[in-house]
């Protein structure tokens, strides 16, 4: 029997996609997690930059929000938002960029805008923030989110963030930057682009995951990598390093 969570192993899988002295473009959340993991262990050199302006943030707690105080408190520089998106992000200095969504496609496009049609949806989601840049500009994309059906779709209902649009080439023909989503990372294993068709294809699961359960909660014809792996287990240090991550003003 496994001695972590699903959202566990999902965070370390995530935290293990980040390399040392990379620039990294941090959400709230499981991103925020994932990234100040990393930190603590492998890479003591990444650069964490939040949308309301930090850079090279070191939180001793994580954030409640891109605006919680704790992250000035710690950064070597604070600019304003709109430098963050002109200076640091839209001119290409940001290596990875995490994202997730209520939506994602085969081919990663990325929905936090409505559920349904857009003019009468039947869920109107928080909207579009910085996702849509960053998707465009970062020289590359992490996804993390929950795998459930009703969020891996075949097309989703609205393309708040480019992923790579219908196919290949699509990103060159739009003029975005960077290389877009090159992996998926799920609570139940994670998928990356075929470099030819650029269709989300499952290269590995977690432990204890089948390929079944992973396509029953897949809205495509799944493809599975000839190469399949199992992802390795969270070691003893990652799990107590992560469960010690407290959020600022959460009681342990």
């Amino acid at each position: 029997m496994s001695t972590w969570t699903a959202d566990e192993m999902m965070t370390v899988a995530a935290s293990r996609s980040l390399r040392d002295g990379q620039v990294c473009f941090v959400g709230i959340g499981l991103p925020s997690t994932a990234a100040n993991l990393a930190r603590r262990l492998h890479a003591p050199g990444l650069v964490l930059v939040y949308e309301s302006g930090t850079i090279g943030t070191e939180p001793d707690e994580l954030p409640l929000s891109i605006g919680d105080g704790i992250l000035a408190d710690s950064a070597l520089s604070l600019v304003g938002v709109p430098e963050i998106f002109n200076y640091w992000l839209q001119s290409g200095r940001i290596d990875v960029g995490f994202l997730s969504g209520a939506q994602i496609d085969r081919f990663a496009n990325i929905n936090t805008t409505v559920i349904g049609e857009y003019d009468e949806p039947s869920v109107r989601l928080p909207g579009s923030g910085g996702a849509p840049e960053i998707a465009a500009s970062c020289r590359e994309v992490i996804v993390v989110m929950r795998q459930r059906l009703r969020a891996f779709v075949s097309q989703v209902d609205f393309v708040t963030s480019v992923g790579h649009g219908s196919g290949p080439g699509d990103r060159g023909r739009l003029g975005l930057r960077g290389a877009g989503p090159v992996r998926v990372i799920t609570d139940l294993g994670v998928l990356e682009p075929d470099p030819e068709s650029a269709e989300l294809v499952l290269t590995a699961v977690h432990p204890d995951v089948t390929v079944e359960q992973v396509r029953s909660e897949t809205g495509w014809e799944l493809e599975i990598s000839a190469d399949l792996r199992i992802t390795a287990p969270p070691t003893e240090q990652e799990l107590s390093t992560l469960r010690g991550l407290r959020t600022v003003g959460v009681a342990s």
